[in-house]
């Protein structure tokens, strides 16, 4: 349905699907699979919760959730990887440049 009215990309992983909806990781990546052997490409959105930062675990969480997405990728042309932090939405915080690169090269 979603080609039929021409889209072209998709939205996955994003912070209220995860929380609000408790979308696993597995999930997450089994929709990224979905969406690519249907033709779509995908944006999958990565990011921590301000309580796992402060713990010292956001390596490990976005680890988590872009593995879960790399599982299912083959070809990775059609994939964009969006950092979200989910501290930095709504809140008036956000990410510097620094932390973002921090995720990057992680």
């Amino acid at each position: 349905m979603i080609k039929d009215c021409g889209v072209e990309w998709v939205i996955l992983g994003h912070s209220e699907r995860r929380h609000v909806f408790g979308e696993s990781n597995e999930l997450i990546g089994q929709k990224v699979a979905h969406a690519l052997e249907s033709d779509l490409g995908v944006i999958a959105c990565i990011g921590e919760k301000l309580e796992e930062r402060e713990a010292g675990t956001t390596e490990d969480v976005v680890y988590a959730q872009t593995q879960a997405i790399a599982d299912n990728v083959k070809d990775w042309s059609k994939v964009v990887l969006a950092y979200e932090p989910v501290w930095a939405i709504g809140t008036g915080k956000t990410a510097s440049p620094e932390q973002v690169r921090l995720i990057a090269i992680s």
